[in-house]
Order: structure tokens, then sequence, then C-alpha cells
């Protein structure tokens, strides 16, 4: 099982092949080139947690059997950033956990989730409320959902309209720098909500990969209910993650990082452009990076929380720590 001190010294590796980039292996070392052939980045494969390919790539013998001897993951997007396959590994034949997964069937840990995300936006807001009076209100909005949540035990259809409740005021407030539509994702309205989607789905992939790494089934969720092929526990486990993703983006527009002028609308749709692709998957990544240790703490404590049943109250909640 892998421990804190072991993930503490893995790492993220991404490699643009639109760019010329290419992949390569000397002994146990990854190496990244870039188009002129030269050494980009270089690591052993022994702290390789996981590697991101944006763009083709040519899957080899050796690179499957690299990935299984030194247990990491790739995941394979196309240049508009579309996942479409995932390679890797992951701890097989946890049948107790299994059973424990199937046999569950409350709704507290949906509610701990609900909670735990609200309480995160809350915080998020709060690093803005001395510039809006506005935020302000909707902070105490949030902290009557928090009450709420805090003394009632509510039914998993209760749970999503107070989610949804809760995001319909917060994200106006979060994005108040821009002209806000409104959250739809995958839709690609517009160039903040592409910049979401893609800042969800590396998040995504990273917390798949730690859940695969303790052995969950990924596709039994406790408030994303099973739907065919959706892997409903890493959805379920990556809600109150989101602000994270949420107030880098923020502040990447506010900082001029990411602009409007780095996208192209393709049948209705903003689609970044592929030159710019590895800027913003380079900073929305160091922010996971900047989260990781406290990500994989709150991963490995469900984990021990659910294997031996214990009671919501000892769970732990991720803490989030937002920078301005």
């Amino acid at each position: 099982m892998l421990e804190r001190t072991d993930f503490n010294k893995k790492q993220l590796v991404f490699l643009f092949t639109l760019q010329g980039e290419k992949l390569a292996f000397k002994n146990d070392n990854l190496v990244v080139l870039d188009s002129e052939g030269k050494i980009k980045y270089q690591t052993t494969c022994y702290q390789i947690f996981m590697i991101f390919v944006v763009g083709d790539l040519s899957i080899t013998t050796g690179l499957i059997r690299r990935a299984s001897k030194f247990q990491f993951t790739i995941c394979l997007f196309t240049a508009s950033f579309k996942l479409y396959s995932i390679i890797g590994n992951r701890m097989e034949g946890n049948t107790l956990l299994h059973r424990k997964q199937y046999a569950y069937e409350g709704d507290e840990i949906a509610q701990f989730i609900v909670y735990n995300k609200i309480r995160n936006q809350r915080e998020t807001l709060n690093k803005i409320r001395k510039k809006s009076k506005f935020c302000k209100e909707t902070i105490n909005i949030l902290d009557s959902y928090l009450k709420q949540l805090n003394e009632n035990q509510l039914p998993a259809d209760s749970l999503l309209g107070v989610e949804g409740s809760a995001s319909r005021v917060y994200f106006p407030e979060v994005f108040s720098n821009v002209m806000w539509k409104g959250r739809k994702p995958r839709v690609k309205a517009d160039y903040v909500n592409t910049i979401l989607d893609i800042g969800y789905t590396l998040l995504f992939n990273f917390v798949d990969s730690l859940l695969q790494v303790f052995g969950f089934d990924v596709y039994c969720g406790v408030y994303h209910k099973e739907f065919y092929m959706r892997k409903s526990l890493v959805c379920d486990i990556m809600e109150p993650l989101r602000p994270i993703i949420d107030w880098r983006v923020r502040t990447a527009i506010n900082l001029e990082q990411f602009q409007k002028e780095d996208f192209q609308i393709i049948q209705n749709q903003y689609c970044l452009n592929y030159k710019s692709s590895a800027k913003y998957v380079t900073v929305l990544l160091e922010e996971i990076l900047q989260h990781k240790n406290e990500i994989f703490i709150y991963v490995r404590d469900y984990y021990r929380n659910f294997m031996k049943g214990r009671e919501i109250e000892k769970y732990r909640c991720f803490e989030l720590g937002v920078k301005e």
C-alpha cells in the first residue's frame, strides 16, 4: 500500500506531442525530449505517479511494461483535451473493500461530501469578501446551507438540491471578474467553462489514480449513483476539491495568464488553441501539485474510515487553504 512518505516523492509528467515532444527511456529513467531532440525533463521511473499525454502517441510494449513494473498511470488526451483512454496500474483483489462498497446504502457519507464541498466554496469566497458586499451576502447563504447540513440528515434528492443551490450562488461570485453566464459542464459555451472542464479533468484523473491505488471500485459511488461507465466514486471524492481549480482559474484570469484570445470557436464551442495547451495544463497541474499531499491524506483517511465502518464524525474533511 502506498504511504504518504512514498507519495511525497512521486511526480506528475506531461507530454505535448503536438509541440513535437517525445517520450524515451534510458534504463529505468523516463526522458521527455523537445522537438529538437534535446532533453527537456528526466526522472527515474520509480518516482512517476502519472503521465499526461496531450496529442497522439505510439504506445509500445516497453511503455506498458514499465507502467506495470513501476506502478504509474498513463492518461491519453486529444488535442482539444478530451480524455479518451487510461492505461495503468491499480491495486487488484481488494475483495473485502468491494464487498463493503456494494453493501453500503446510507446517505451519511454523501451528506459529508456535500458539506465539505460547500465549506470549501465558502473558504474560497472568503478571500474576496472585502472586495464585494454581495460576496458577504453569498457567504451568509452558504452558512445557512452548512447549518442545515449540520442539523439535519437529508435524503439524497435533498442533498442534490442543496448542492445545486449553493453552486448557483457561488459561481457568480467566484467569477465576478468575468461576464459569468452560468456553469455549463462540457458544453464549452464560453472560455471560462472550457478552462474549468480542463482543470476538473486533470483533478478527476489524479483522484481516480489515487482511489485505484487503494483498490476501490471507482464505479461504485456513495453520492453519485451508479451509471453505465461513469466513475461515480471519483465524482464523489473530487467534489470538495473543485474549489482548488475554481480559485486558480480566477487568479490566472486576473493575472492574464488565461485569456479569451487563446481560444477559437469551433461549432459554437470554445476550444483551446493547441499552441496554448502547455501553458494552461502547466498552471493547473502546478496548483493540483501544491495540494497533492493533502489530497493523498484525504483519500487515505477516507479509505481507512470506510474500511473500518466508522461513524461519519470520524471522517476527515479536506481542508482548503486557498492562496490568494
